[in-house]
């Protein structure tokens, strides 16, 4: 069984690409007549309608739309939401400031994209399929892709998008894009060009893992290149210009820190495509603004938007009493979720210390009291949870058993032996019947002295140096009263150990600039939750990239951990993925980069009553914005009845 997973130099080699799912595929084997795009491969040519790293697409080439969806979903009505906090431009990717909520919607993609970000389809997690390209090729070597592009895709001024489009938007990010991914990227990708104005190919590094490459080019977004010459805008630069692109809804209006509302295209070039049918039912879908949690449920209760997906567990069990509901005019629901839970709670700055030492990130841990969190600020409504894939058949328990400890063998000297031989790290347990418990501070203690950390006269722990330790919790203004409660009394839990912590309250554009820059000590924040290997990974845990990326909040720096990424890429099957990701779980929990808050394993919605959606959802998307449609008779009584205007 260890054979699987051979040591080998690649294993620790670093590379990073884009957040993404890993990606092969299956097909019609042909041979390619363009000598420019087959070169010299003798591999057998697949040709195929999407992408899929293991095994069969899920869809055929003549399927006609995704089981999930409504295809006779009607058309027409406004969806309405709200979001706290502020922006200042349309550009999605610029480097600095606040983009507007879904900005980035307006750009599709050689494979099909969700333009509010949910998952597509959303009942796989390693299908692609083909979108802006008709069809795709690549050798089974995987050392290059084409993709032959839609003659009748058009960005939505009419123009025709091409594969000069595509090669120049590749360039712009490489120039002008998010350092980390441009950076990585390069190190995957040795060339995109046009081989024609439909015809897009992309040669890949040699001597590297082929998981993602294809994927990774698939998913980039196309921009218009005669918008950008046209403009003079800049990729990195807040704009309040929105780039040109060719999706299916458009920014129709806006006003700064208020609202967006983006409109579907009626002359959008894609409604016949097989991956649209049933989806982007909405005319128009309403962003509304506000500068608290207050002021924004207020407004939900009186109509001024229509749609929310609750977060809070307060205002889910207390909130929810008002006249529209008892009237039946507001309609609450639970909904299914089978995605993992997100990895949200506390997470280190591991670049200051003391954070970089894993036994004060452990002490640290101990004074979160998850049972009374739960109990006294949420309700009672969610779960203590344990793992980065909770609820998985990827989450790590007990020993390495099976292809998980042959893959961790395969790592030889790299793997502590705790790990090797020890259980899985599980979040700590705590009386809940008092905010801090006495046991858990003994265990903190004792590890902080281990570190050489010692009680003053004044009760305040100092260093080894005798310096007094003072770190911040870094907070939004925005942030919703019951995390706000979580971290305060976290903080007073502190400094009752004799540990000098504080909350530092800022406003929203500021929180972003810092969180940018790693300029805070914590904060409640997220990691990325997998399913599947990707090069991803290495912009969410990996090293190389850490400092800069953005998707690695903790600036997380393992060999450990980059090991088992570029082992998880090497794979050749789904039972050695999950083996490899199981891997990860154990030893990101193992590290303890995150002190792990609780969960909620299902969709709060509360909406009026005049949004329908399928029966049966799939597991990993809600889709409201996606796949979700109107009902006009019920709006119509709506209003009818005084709950909207």
């Amino acid at each position: 069984m260890t054979d699987k997973f051979p040591k080998n130099e690649i294993t620790l080699k670093r590379r990073d690409v884009m957040l993404g799912m890993a990606a092969g595929g299956v097909g019609m084997a042909l041979s390619l007549p363009n000598a420019a795009i087959a070169q010299s491969s003798s591999d057998e040519i697949i040709r195929s309608h999407g992408y899929s790293f293991f095994g069969d697409l899920q869809y055929p080439p003549d399927f006609t739309h995704f089981d999930y969806v409504n295809p006779d979903a009607p058309k027409g009505g406004e969806i309405s939401l709200s979001t706290r906090g502020t922006f200042d431009g349309m550009n999605r990717y610029a480097s600095k400031g606040r983009p507007g909520q879904y900005s980035g919607l307006i750009a599709e993609a050689m494979f099909s994209r969700a333009p509010f970000d949910a998952a597509v389809p959303a009942d796989s997690i390693t299908d692609a399929y083909c979108h802006l390209a008709e069809a795709v090729e690549y050798p089974k070597s995987k050392e290059w892709c084409v993709f032959h592009i839609r003659p009748e895709a058009k960005f939505s001024d009419g123009t025709q998008l091409t594969a000069q489009d595509a090669v120049f938007t590749h360039d712009l990010f490489m120039e002008q894009g998010i350092r980390s991914y441009a950076r990585s990227v390069k190190q995957r990708i040795k060339l995109v060009e046009a081989v024609d104005d439909l015809t897009l190919r992309a040669e890949f590094v040699d001597g590297i893992s082929r998981r993602s490459l294809i994927s990774q080019v698939g998913g980039s977004p196309v921009f218009s290149k005669a918008w950008y010459e046209e403009t003079g805008e800049r990729l990195d630069e807040p704009s309040l210009l929105t780039q040109l692109g060719s999706g299916p809804y458009v920014v129709d209006d806006f006003e700064i820190n208020r609202y967006i509302v983006y409109k579907r295209n009626p002359d959008y070039w894609g409604w016949h495509l097989p991956v649209n049918a049933g989806r982007h039912n909405f005319d128009r879908v309403r962003v509304e603004y506000f500068g608290d949690q207050t002021a924004e449920f207020e407004a939900f209760k009186a109509g001024e938007y229509t749609f929310r997906q609750e977060a809070s567990t307060k205002q889910w069990a207390t909130g929810y009493d008002f006249p529209a509901v008892e009237k039946g005019h507001v309609k609450l629901e639970r909904l299914p979720n089978g995605n993992p839970p997100t990895p949200s709670g506390f997470v280190f700055n591991l670049l200051r210390a003391p954070f970089d030492d894993l036994r004060v990130r452990e002490a640290l841990s101990l004074a979160y009291n998850f049972e009374w969190v739960a109990s006294s600020l949420q309700f009672g409504l969610t779960k203590q949870r344990h793992s980065f894939v909770e609820n998985s058949s990827l989450q790590a328990n007990g020993v390495p058993t099976g292809l998980e400890k042959a893959f961790l063998e395969s790592l030889g000297d790299l793997v502590p032996e705790e790990v090797m031989n020890g259980e899985a790290v599980m979040a700590h347990t705590s009386n809940g019947d008092t905010v801090s418990d006495r046991r858990n501070q003994r265990k903190a203690l004792k590890l902080l002295k281990d570190v050489g950390w010692s009680v003053g006269d004044d009760g305040r722990f100092r260093d080894a140096d005798g310096k007094l330790v003072e770190f911040k919790i870094m907070l939004s203004s925005s942030t919703g009263d019951t995390v706000e409660a979580i971290i305060t009394t976290y903080v007073q839990t502190l400094n009752k150990w004799g540990i000098s912590a504080s909350a530092e309250k800022i406003d929203s554009a500021q929180y972003a600039s810092r969180y940018y820059d790693k300029d805070w000590d914590m904060m409640y924040f997220r990691n990325q939750p997998f399913l599947a290997a990707g090069t991803g990974l290495k912009q969410a845990y990996g090293s190389e990239t850490a400092v800069v990326s953005s998707y690695n909040p903790q600036s997380l720096q393992s060999p450990l951990v980059d090991a088992i990424i570029d082992g998880s890429l090497e794979t050749n099957s789904r039972e050695e993925e999950e083996a490899a990701l199981m891997a990860l779980d154990r030893v990101l929990r193992y590290l303890r980069i995150q002190i792990h808050s609780g969960y909620v394993g299902e969709h709060w919605i509360a909406s009026y009553d005049m949004y329908e959606h399928p029966e049966n959802l799939p597991p990993f998307a809600l889709g409201a914005l996606d796949f979700w449609w109107y009902n006009k008779e019920k709006h119509e009584a709506l209003k009818a009845s005084g709950a909207l205007r």
